[in-house]
């Protein structure tokens, strides 16, 4: 590989050349928890300590070395030793998610007391060990014991079914938060993204496999990083396309505005992406988005073999059938009326289609190309943007020519406005009674 290619991977893959683990930052739920063991196996370590227990014992270590001299342990020597154990242990067992890597440290802090206690014996200082034992054994067993209960064992539960789908902020806010954890499935209000390539045949055609695959890493590790990094749980990624959700694991009240401003400027990262494709393979992936908004079935769904956090319900299909839907209009961002209704006041649409969603419910509702947040499209675009939607307008009252004339109005110089096409497209199609591509006819 030369070097514009790893310069590219380094640019499109830049998760590779850094760690993204989880597992090693302590979570607030446990500081508390920790900083209580660590004071009171302290303390109880002391009042042994204060006691004399350990004299006894001291005195058959120094036979054991053959000392003559009193064997004598200090304050200022001991104390900051096993203080230090107390609540290093109880640190390490509470916030390490395996069992047998908590056992390991816990086994490993007794065998360095034990190693130190005969080196500095060669160094003629006497070390009492006791108080290191008792304060690295009790808080090992507490921190256990606690580990094991539903507030202990959080962290491992979520690393374990969660683990890299969310961003180390959702981990942190999963593992801190009080909401339960409900694996057995559960109906909650949330957004699907779907993001999917649509020209993988002809890529497939024209690229080597490496290289075709390489493309659609590219595309499925900058946007499933993208997604996760804006708040998302990473649900499905397939050679293809990728699914997300916001607004669960973690409710969301603002999920579809959340969902709507990711789509938005996931568009705007992808074109980088395929900026960068195409300077090392002179191809881009074409890729379409759907958002929809619905209520879900989250639960922990398949077999101890292959199974996982997902969602369920005819929100995540329509979210597809959405995606899907952008090829027969030209668009890239399609939304449903749910995600709409929630998050109107945060984004720019224009119409797109009055589509029969059920097929056993005749009724019809609304589809919207989602062009940008509120507030940040241009006055010309929404001058366009308006033109269009009143070319819809009569274009659903059938009078073609004023809605051509407002499409005509609302098209680019140089064309490229996929929908605007589409809908002239259309009714020049149905002038001369043939029959138009559209959501019924395209099985979607």
């Amino acid at each position: 590989m030369g070097v514009e290619r790893v310069a590219f991977r380094r640019h499109i893959f830049p998760e590779a050349y850094r760690s993204t683990s989880t597992s090693n930052s302590f979570r607030l739920r446990y500081l508390k928890v920790f900083l209580f063991i660590g004071f009171v196996v302290s303390l109880i370590a002391i009042g042994l300590h204060e006691a004399g227990l350990w004299a006894r014992f001291d005195a058959a270590l120094a036979r054991v070395f053959s000392q003559t001299t009193p064997a004598v342990s200090r304050r200022a020597f001991q104390y900051p030793f096993f203080i230090a154990f107390a609540f290093g242990i109880a640190w390490t067992t509470i916030d390490i998610s395996g069992r047998l890597l908590k056992c390991v440290v816990a086994a490993t802090a007794l065998i360095q007391v034990v190693a130190a206690t005969f080196i500095l014996h060669l160094f003629g200082i006497f070390f009492s060990p006791w108080a290191c034992v008792t304060t690295i054994t009790l808080s090992f067993l507490a921190g256990f014991a606690y580990s094991q209960t539903p507030n202990g064992s959080r962290k491992r539960v979520v690393q374990e079914i969660f683990g890299d789908r969310v961003s180390s902020e959702t981990f942190k806010r999963l593992v801190d938060s009080d909401q339960p954890l409900i694996f057995e499935g559960e109906v909650c209000e949330a957004s699907v993204v779907v993001c999917e390539i649509f020209n993988h045949e002809e890529l497939s055609g024209i690229l080597p496999v490496t290289e075709y695959v390489a493309l659609h890493n590219a595309f499925l590790r900058n946007a499933s990083d993208f997604l996760v990094g804006r708040g998302a749980y990473l649900d499905e990624s397939g050679g293809e396309s990728l699914r997300v959700i916001f607004g669960s694991p973690l409710s969301d009240p603002q999920h579809a505005c959340t969902a709507s401003a990711a789509a938005v400027a996931l568009t705007k990262r992808l074109d980088e992406v395929n900026e960068e494709c195409f300077k090392v393979w002179k191809q881009m992936f074409d890729f379409r988005i759907g958002v929809n908004s619905g209520d879900l079935v989250v639960a922990a769904y398949g077999s101890r073999r292959l199974g996982n956090f997902s969602v369920a319900g005819e929100p995540v299909e329509f979210a597809r059938r959405l995606c899907a839907a952008n090829t027969i209009y030209g668009s890239r961002i399609l939304v449903g009326c749910g995600t709409f209704n929630l998050a109107e006041p945060a984004i720019e649409v224009r119409p797109m289609e009055l589509i029969q969603r059920y097929q056993d419910d005749r009724s019809r509702e609304e589809v919207y190309e989602l062009l940008a947040l509120r507030n940040t499209m241009p006055v010309e675009e929404i001058e366009r943007r308006d033109m269009f939607w009143k070319g819809i307008v009569y274009y659903r009252q059938q009078m073609w020519d004023e809605a051509l004339s407002y499409f005509y109005s609302a098209r680019l110089s140089h064309g490229g406005d996929g929908p605007v096409e589409f809908y002239i497209r259309r009714i020049e199609q149905l002038r001369q009674g043939l029959a138009s591509l559209d959501w019924s006819s395209a099985r979607l």
